[in-house]
Order: C-alpha cells, then structure tokens, then sequence
C-alpha cells in the first residue's frame, strides 16, 4: 500500500490525512483554533507559527494511531486556504503575524499617483473603481504605508502554504496554483508580473527580491529536513510535492475537471468553478486561476463569508425558548420551508465582491410568517442565487453548458443542502465518497508527482468515486428559475444606489 499525507490549513482548522491510492481516506486527525484575532475593527490577524504548530501536532497524533503504516507513507503534500499574507525576514522567521483573507483594514490609494499608462487603461475599460478597491485591499501595500520598518526588513512575503512547505522542506518555493491573492501574480502566464505589467504600480514596493520559486502542481518541491522531522515525526527525506489551494485542490478532488462540470464548494467562502482549456476570465478584467491540474485554468466566483453567513446565523439566532438549536436541527427544519422561502431572499453580499464595490448584504420580503427556520434557508437560497448567477456568466463566456455539479466543503455534508441545489441549479448534483476533497485532490497531485500515476486523467479515475447523485425537480427548478430573474436579479440593482448612499454616510462617521 502507497499512502500520501495530506496537510490541510483552513481558516479555522488544520487536518492532516493519510489518503491511499485508491481514494480511501485512512485517518484524519483536526486541530481547531480560533480564526483570528483582532486589534482594531475589521483585522484579521492569526500567528504563522500557529499554523506550523497545529500541523505538527496534528501529524503526530495521526502517526501515533496509524504506527503499522506509517512507513507506507511515500510523500507529503500541502494545500492552504488562500490569500494569506506572511512577511518574513532573511532568516525566513515572521515579521509580524499573518494577514488574512478575512481583514478589512484598507491602504490608502491615490488612482492618479498611478503611472500614466496604467491610468489610461484602466479608466479606458472602465475598472477605475476595481482598482481601487483591489489596491485598498492589499495587505502588502497597508503594510508599506504603516509599518514601513517592517516592510524594510521584510525579505519575502509569503502565502500560508509557502510557509508551510518551506517549514517542511527548508526550501523556499510554492505552487504556482497556490499563488491567489493580493499578489503580484500573472494568473494568464502563471508567473510573477513583470516590473512592464500595468497593474505591478498598483502593489507599491514590491521589488523582485521579495519574490520566490514557483513550480507547477505534481513537483517535487523539496524533502522533509530533519528538523521538521524532530517536530512532526514524519520521516526526514520524505519528498513534499506542489499542489495548489483549497479551492484548486477541491475541484480536482471532485473529478471537476471537464468544461461541462462545476465544481461547488461550500466553505467558509462558498465558489463556484469551472476547469478551462483557455483562459477564460469569470468576469470581464477578472483573473482566472491556474488550476492544479496541468495547463488548465479555473475561471471562479466566489461569495465571501458564504456558509459562514450560516455560522454567523447560528451563533446569533439559534434559540428558542431557551433552546439552543444545532445545524443538523436546522438542516432537519429545510424540507418543512418551500422552495423560495415564502418570498423572503437573501442578497449574501456580507463582505462585497470586487466588481460590486458597493455591495451589502440584505435580506428582503420579511412577513409575519417567517421563522428563523425560513431565515436560515433564505441564507442557503441567497448563496446559491449568486453563485448561480457567477455561474451563467461564466457558462457564456466560456461557451460551455454546465451538466453536472460537485460538490465540497462543510455545507455538503448535509442532504437537504445538496438536493436544494440540484433544484436550483437544474442540473444533477455529485457528492463524491469523502467531503475532504481538498485532501483528495493535494494527494492525487502527490501521486501523479511521485509516479504512482501516469497522468491526473488516471489518478482521478483510480481515487475519485460518486457516492450520491442528487437529481433536480423540474417543477422546483422552474420556480426557482423565475425567483432568480424576477426578483433575485433586480434586487441588487435597486438598491445600489442605497448602498453607495450607506457607504458615504458611514465614511462620514455617520452610521443609519
């Protein structure tokens, strides 16, 4: 028996996992930690050492129940979740503590500082207020503007699975699949920017120096050095192998590798992707991502603080009389809400997309007759409406039609969850045989890297199993389609203006 272990770092959780040839998840063993903390409103900070903690306690654990065949173990493969910032010094030691994808702190940015040529193109294709947006979000220009001495001593900013690897390895070099975020990243090219690229200015001092090694998904990155050896109990000169995001890694571990699949994952942000030959941009000026199988792309919409949207709700309104209601109670509740909610539609917009800047979350249609059962399946509804209204834009712009859907992530585990996505979506809906498709997909990358494989084409096949097909009601599908168009999509355009109006009144400390 071959096996790879599969290091996981999520936003709340670690999971180390030993995955066979075949698929079979062997063992698992998480470690859970708070997902944040925060100085001032809107930070969110965690330590990377943290991170490399949890993982090393995580791996002992896992090697300590599974001692008669933990030498079958042939390479370690790490995925992370995405746009984490990690500045490091020439010791490679953190600087200061990660910045994750959760912050909202904002750098300031001056769109007319930009270089003319930068300029001008942007405002030709109408992406001045994007910019602006992307360019407040980045962490590395924040830090630059107000911890400058840091930014000084900073020789490399990494990503949460650059640090990962290089604690396994010593060996500073990430997966080009892996680099999504507030980075100076070519996602068409699968490289850094170039110092001619007109959206480098947009990163500030972001010199080469600070940059590092890349390597496509399947690469041997390095060996497991005795240090991390001592302190994770995983063999010293073990090969670790690229493979790429959470997300990235999701979609393979699904068997979503085909124009006319779509790959969903339900997690603390819920995306919707495809797999592309060409690069396909989800939106006009938006970037497709390298995808972690070769020479392919994952074109991707994404709603920030998806199914934590749920979790917010649960810590929020789960009682009743006194009664602290859990999420299989609510899941248990969906069936006795029809389809649409009894009118009540939830625009998750909790944290605004890049090109609605403005956007807010809202929940409208509220009557007398609404539950916090009828909330809670808005909320799903809500997530879903605009991951299927990503997904139609992609379809088109791709010129493709989506037949199947895979699914992933916490929210997959639930039955009624995947059944009212079937319907609203009108296509079949496959759960594969482990919800830990993120694992499932880094190993098949470890595999094909290490030669068990030929191809991912033959990993999938091998590793990759339907375990349930959820199929559509027309009838379900039909209302849920004149939902979508009837009062779904015209929500947000009238109330726009209501946010715009919202978002100055509040940069005006005056909050409504």
């Amino acid at each position: 028996m071959k096996i790879i272990l599969s290091l996981d770092s999520g936003t709340q959780s670690t999971r180390a996992m030993l995955f066979d040839e075949k698929g079979n998840l062997l063992d698992k063993v998480k470690e859970t930690f708070e997902p944040y903390f925060s100085l001032q409103k809107g930070y969110a900070e965690q330590h990377a050492e943290l991170y490399w903690a949890k993982i090393c306690s995580a791996v002992q654990t896992l090697k300590s129940r599974n001692s008669e065949i933990w030498d079958s173990v042939i390479g370690v493969t790490v995925t992370a979740m995405r746009d984490v910032g990690i500045c490091v010094d020439k010791d490679m030691k953190p600087l200061r503590p990660a910045l994750l994808w959760l912050d909202r702190r904002e750098a300031e940015f001056d769109f007319d500082k930009l270089p003319l040529k930068s300029r001008f193109c942007f405002s030709l294709a109408g992406m001045r207020d994007a910019v602006e947006k992307h360019a407040g979000e980045c962490r590395c220009v924040w830090i630059q503007q107000n911890e400058p001495e840091i930014w000084k001593k900073t020789d490399k900013y990494f990503q949460c699975s650059t640090w990962l690897n290089y604690k396994l390895t010593g060996v500073v070099a990430d997966s080009v699949a892996s680099m999504i975020g507030h980075i100076p990243f070519n996602y068409k090219k699968k490289r850094w920017m170039s110092r001619r690229n007109i959206q480098r200015p947009v990163f500030g001092d972001f010199g080469e120096d600070r940059l590092f090694p890349l390597a496509e998904p399947g690469t041997v990155l390095g060996t497991v050095s005795e240090e991390a050896s001592a302190q994770t109990g995983i063999p010293a000169g073990l090969p670790v192998v690229a493979s790429g995001s959470d997300k990235g890694c999701e979609t393979v571990g699904t068997g979503a590798i085909y124009p006319d699949v779509a790959s969903i994952s339900f997690g603390t942000t819920a995306t919707v992707q495809l797999t592309t030959d060409k690069y396909v941009e989800p939106e006009k000026y938006l970037p497709a991502y390298p995808a972690v199988y070769p020479k392919k792309y994952n074109p991707e919409t994404i709603v920030y603080r998806g199914y934590w949207m749920l979790t917010w709700f649960l810590n929020e309104f789960a009682r009743r009389q006194g009664e602290e209601l859990t999420e299989k109670d609510f899941d248990r509740m969906l069936p006795t809400v029809p389809a649409g909610s009894d009118g009540l539609t939830v625009e998750p917009y909790w944290s605004p997309s890049l090109k609605r800047t403005e956007a807010l979350g809202a929940i409208v249609g509220f009557r007398e007759r609404h539950t916090v059962f009828h909330i809670y399946r808005a909320i799903i509804e809500g997530i879903n409406f605009a991951l299927m209204e990503g997904l139609k834009t992609m379809e088109k712009r791709a010129k493709v039609n989506v037949k199947r859907i895979t699914v992933s992530g916490g929210g997959a585990q639930s039955d009624e969850v995947c059944k009212i996505t079937a319907d609203m979506f009108g296509v079949p809906v496959v759960r594969v045989q482990t919800y830990e498709t993120s694992g499932l997909g880094a190993a098949i990358c470890a595999f094909v890297g290490l030669k068990v494989y030929p191809d991912y084409d033959a990993a999938i096949s091998a590793m990759v199993r339907t375990a349930r097909v959820f199929e559509p009601d027309p009838e379900t599908h039909y209302k849920y389609e004149t939902i979508f168009k009837k009062v779904y999509c015209p929500v947000y355009a009238r109330l726009k203006p209501v946010y715009k109006r919202i978002k100055k009144l509040k940069k005006g400390e005056i909050y409504v």
